[in-house]
Order: structure tokens, then sequence, then C-alpha cells
């Protein structure tokens, strides 16, 4: 039932997606810009340690609210973790009424053919399973594109769409994710060549097989706007990529049906020295502000 009411939610609600996944490389990055530095721990535990308190922090606050968020993205660790007594997922889902998506990919493998496919997931059927026992509702996998290679794109598609399989098959529903990188010189083209790919893939997908896009904010609004009316799409979701809140929500505006599912650009104005009001208060300003380009549209 819980599993149902988070379809819906996240399929036909008013809201966005808040990314809460950084993980690895981009943890420290992800604490550097909150206000912790480096110096505050020796340890991947104690960074772990410090990142779930910022992800506590946001998820507890009042401004981070169902009214807003359909979903969230955690961080496998985070997941691991709990809050008030609860793992993450389940308070997510039970406390908040907000649908909980695991980040399942092992980062990113070294560049080739304009394109970094994601590392191999020896874990993925144990994961999965562990997901599906903590209320986790879908997953999510990034790979990254740099280049206008068709070679290369479309195999991160099939790589992405290959992946996907096995996660609708655990009964979970698969966020495919090929960020084309902000700063490609060819990202209109890259964007085009990648558009086809995914069309070819979302048309040979069963019925039973649904999938979430999360894409960059392409050069040329409305690019994915098949892609958002596929019948196999649950939703397309925007990440910020880079852009700043303000840059990422005026391109979002400009397209149909996207939702956001923002990271850096939800968290950009947190800081650990914050009073809980003040915080609460800057959380609340880019909830707002991120819910209203995915929800009103130019």
């Amino acid at each position: 039932m819980m599993k149902e009411n988070h379809f819906n939610k996240v399929s036909n609600g008013k809201g966005f997606i808040a990314a809460l996944d950084q993980s690895g490389g981009s943890t420290p990055k992800a604490l550097a810009a909150y206000g912790v530095m480096e110096d505050a721990f020796s340890s991947d535990d104690e960074m772990f340690d410090l990142v779930h308190k910022m992800r506590t922090r946001i998820i507890t606050a009042p401004a981070f609210d169902s009214k807003y968020i359909l979903g969230a993205i955690l961080f496998e660790q985070t997941m691991d973790s709990k809050i008030e007594g609860k793992y993450t997922a389940e308070y997510l889902a039970e406390d908040k009424g907000i649908a909980p998506f695991l980040k399942v990919d092992k980062g990113l493998a070294e560049k080739a053919k304009g394109v970094q496919m994601m590392k191999a997931i020896p874990n993925l059927k144990e994961m999965l399973e562990r997901a599906n026992e903590r209320q986790i509702f879908g997953t999510k996998m990034r790979s990254v594109i740099h280049e206008a290679n068709p070679e290369g794109i479309k195999e991160i598609a099939e790589q992405q769409f290959q992946l996907a399989k096995e996660i609708t098959d655990a009964g979970l529903v698969p966020i495919v994710e090929p960020e084309v990188t902000i700063h490609s010189k060819e990202k209109e083209e890259a964007e085009s060549i990648l558009k086809e790919e995914i069309l070819k893939h979302l048309d040979d997908l069963a019925e039973d097989e649904e999938v979430m896009l999360k894409l960059t904010l392409p050069e040329v609004p409305n690019l994915y706007k098949e892609s958002v009316e596929h019948p196999r799409v649950v939703r397309v979701v925007a990440l910020s990529g880079g852009y700043t809140r303000e840059e990422a929500n005026e391109k979002l505006k400009k397209n149909e049906g996207m939702i956001a599912s923002f990271s850096r650009a939800l968290a950009q104005d947190l800081r650990v020295d914050q009073s809980d009001e003040e915080f609460n208060a800057s959380l609340k300003s880019a909830i707002e502000s991120i819910y209203d380009a995915s929800v009103n549209k130019k």
C-alpha cells in the first residue's frame, strides 16, 4: 500500500525530488559548502557521520515537507543510518510522507569515447534486497556524457537501461541518469543524440517496466517532451548540474512536465553555523523557489 501511495504521489503529485545522495569524492565538497572543512574529520567514518548529521538536519527541518517534496534520494550509508531511531527511508516514508530513493551506482569509470560509464555494481542484487526491506521506493544511477560521441552515448544508454531492468525486476522504480555535463562544448548536440537513444530504449520496455529519467536541463527547451509524455515514464526530473539555483530554476521553468531533482542548488545557502531558525528559513526559501519552478511553467 505504501509503495502504491508513493507511486501515485511521485507520478502525479506537485513538487520535486530532493537529491541528498552525494557520496565518495563529492562528500568533502558537500561538507565544505556547508562550512565543515576537511580538518574537522580524520577518517571516512567521521566524514560520513558529519554528512549524516547535515542530512538529518535537512530532513527533520519543518521546511522539508511533503507539500513540496515528493521524494528524496539517499546514499547507501544514509539508508543504513537512522534518524530519530528509525532507518532514514522509514523516517522519510512514515514520518514525512516522502518517497525514498537509493543511489545504487559505485561512481564513474575513466573517460572513454567522450563519456564516463558507471563502474560495475557487484553487490547490486544484495543492495536491492536491502532497499526493499528498508522501504526504499526507487533507485538512481548516474553516468556522464562529455562529448557528442554517438557510440559513447549509445553505450551509456544501453548500460543505464540494462541496469534499470534488473531494478524493475526487483520491484523498484529506477531513475536513469545519463548526465550531459553543463561544461560540454557540444552540449546541445550531445543532448540531441541522447534524446534519440532514450526514446529507442523507452519504446523497447515491456508494459510492466516503468522508469524515471533524470536529465540535465537542456539547451533547447522541451527537448525531452516526448519522454515526459511516454507511457513507460513515471516522471522526468532535472538535475542542476552545477548551475546556481537561480539559473537552474529559470531553465526548469521553460521545460513543461519536468520537475527538479536538485542537489547543490537545494543546499547552496545552508551552513553548519546557522541557528535552527536561520537554517529552516534558508531551506524554506530554497524549497519554495524550486517547487515554484517545478510546477509553474513559462
